[in-house]
């Protein structure tokens, strides 16, 4: 809706509630993803379910808008694949990636603390708080390893890919310093 205010062309928008429903093309401009990609994925991720009204027009809900970021950040910033995606999905469920992709908005942790977090509470029975120092820190005793490294019991027993404990705590804390660094290295450069 254009007004004009002293000849000059000024435009007014609405700006949404959080809790609002959004269409595609303000989800694909949230995310900085196309429309096309953001359709993709609701046929690669059924827990992407956004409601359908007539002639097809999508609405996201607030959760179906942080389901997304999450796997956005996981494809895109954690170099997870489709697959690989989808395996946390089933491992974890879609609520812990919905908290990762609101701590991707600024709300919260990293995406990868709340997914080592959530892998932790499901190996322990759900036991783990989602507060836990430990989930800050992969690298701390009780935290899962990355994905393809298998869980051991004491200090110096080999698990089927052949490292300790010790070995996997010093790996997931390299992780942790490779993503800082990446992030370092993603940021505009700035003259000197």
């Amino acid at each position: 809706m254009a007004d004009s205010v002293g000849g000059t062309p000024h435009t007014r928008r609405k700006i949404k509630a959080p809790g609002a429903f959004r269409t595609i093309s303000e989800v694909a401009t949230d995310l900085e993803v196309p429309q096309h990609v953001l359709r993709f994925w609701e046929s690669k991720f059924t827990q992407v379910k956004p409601l359908k009204r007539g002639g097809g027009r999508r609405y996201y809900r607030p959760e179906d808008v942080d389901l997304l970021r999450g796997i956005r950040h996981l494809l895109y910033s954690d170099g997870y694949t489709i697959k690989g995606v989808q395996k946390l999905l089933r491992e974890i469920g879609s609520k812990s990636i919905m908290e990762s992709g609101r701590s991707q908005s600024g709300a919260g942790r990293s995406g990868a603390a709340v997914v080592a977090a959530a892998r932790t509470r499901r190996q322990n029975g759900g036991t783990e708080p989602l507060a836990s120092p430990q989930a800050a820190d992969p690298s701390a005793p009780g935290n899962t390893p990355p994905v393809g490294i298998a869980p051991v019991s004491g200090d110096n027993a080999v698990g089927e890919a052949g490292l300790t404990a010790v070995q996997r705590g010093k790996l997931s804390a390299l992780a942790v310093e490779l993503g800082e660094l990446r992030k370092i290295l993603r940021r505009p450069a700035t003259k000197i």
